[in-house]
């Protein structure tokens, strides 16, 4: 019964942000074998994209029904647990958290120097992916962290058309990043992330580079911050197997963070896909019938507007329990607008994480709820290397 309903919703998923008007594969059969691995049979291939087309059954982040018209999108996944347990793809907190600065790298800066951070991020069924970043500064010349961000989809059983077996086969993506930032002044910031992107799927490889751009403004009590950032400016360098050059998932982002002055907390709001007005998508399964007329019930003009604004929004909050412990929780409208099931909505587009001090360790653990099958699990540890060193006299 366990292997039906994960079936059930894994297809939903699938099939909801790339429906088969995409036109790239043909699948009459889809099943889940055991230990949650893929078996697909009878598949006809109309060109090589097929894997790609697969693969993206597991990355079900933030992307929407927008999803699937770029490729790479692995390198958008959310590795910090503290940035998931918000809500969001990247946060504007500018406490030296090097593990923020793959998604801000306007927030790299001289006190992260000789940090080291790590992530894992277990996701749905075997698909797993992770994250580890160094960082070292370099006087007059700027701040760095060197990160490595990977994701595994797992072992495939493979078929011809015909619907004989050809054998398993591995599919995977990675990415090599450069981030470097500079504080200009007593309030402005500015970073950049360079990207090395290579993807393995089956036999079909691919290489690409993107660019990340960011600024920040930091108010002179630390307690605001707010960042402009544009995301994978770059291109696909080599295509699979001599097919299309496709496009990268280019987005334009504004954040915020407000530490308030009398509570221990601070919160969070995000405006992402700035590029993009109408995020909207009309669910055909979910639309209102009049029961006179039988037409359909159209939303009214402020009704869409006020669903394709919320759209853009992630809200997030992080309480502050001393030095040494911290609660973070997030809300993405966008996410649950798209992933619910309407007649158990449950807590699809929430989230939560807690954070916690023990010696030289921080440590962050997050869940954040996608659907009713299940929550990926977030967790980090990061530390600085020179703790571990005794100054000599």
């Amino acid at each position: 019964m366990q292997s039906n309903k994960k079936t059930s919703a894994f297809r939903r998923i699938f099939f909801y942000f790339y429906p088969p008007e995409n036109n790239l594969i043909k699948i009459p059969f889809l099943t889940l074998i055991r230990k949650g691995k893929l078996k697909l049979k009878n598949i006809c291939v109309k060109n090589h994209l097929f894997l790609l087309f697969i693969s993206m059954l597991a990355i079900i982040s933030v992307r929407g029904q927008i999803g699937g018209d770029n490729t790479y999108e692995f390198i958008n996944l959310t590795s910090s647990p503290r940035i998931a347990g918000m809500g969001g793809d990247f946060l504007t907190i500018n406490d030296n958290d090097i593990l923020l600065t793959v998604s801000n790298p306007s927030l790299i800066n001289e006190k992260m120097d000789n940090q080291l951070g790590v992530s894992f991020v277990d996701f749905y069924t075997d698909v797993n992916y992770g994250f580890a970043a160094y960082s070292k500064s370099i006087k007059n010349v700027g701040n760095f962290v060197g990160s490595v961000q990977y994701i595994n989809y797992g072992t495939f059983e493979g078929a011809d058309a015909t619907g004989e077996l050809t054998g398993k086969f591995y599919a995977g993506e990675s990415a090599f990043n450069i981030g470097w930032g500079r504080q200009l002044d007593s309030l402005f910031s500015i970073g950049a992330n360079l990207k090395f992107i290579y993807s393995s799927l089956e036999s079909y490889n691919s290489f690409g580079m993107a660019v990340d751009v960011a600024g920040s403004y930091h108010s002179r009590d630390g307690s605001f911050t707010a960042s402009l950032i544009a995301k994978n400016i770059g291109r696909q360098l080599t295509a699979y197997n001599g097919g299309n050059i496709e496009p990268l998932p280019f987005e334009l982002q504004v954040g915020l963070s407000k530490k308030l002055q009398h509570l221990p907390f601070r919160y969070s709001l995000l405006f992402n896909h700035l590029d993009k007005w109408d995020l909207r998508y009309e669910d055909p399964s979910a639309q209102q019938i009049d029961p006179i007329s039988g037409e359909k019930i159209e939303d009214s003009n402020l009704e869409k507007f006020a669903d394709n604004f919320m759209r853009h929004i992630v809200l997030g909050g992080e309480l502050l329990i001393g030095k040494n412990l911290s609660v973070q929780a997030g809300y993405n409208y966008k996410r649950r607008q798209e992933l619910k099931i309407e007649s158990k909505t449950a807590t699809v587009g929430f989230s939560w994480g807690v954070g916690i001090r023990i010696s030289k360790f921080h440590i962050n653990y997050a869940r954040s709820t996608y659907h009713l099958n299940g929550s990926p699990n977030y967790i980090a540890i990061r530390t600085s290397l020179s703790d571990f060193f005794v100054k000599q006299n």
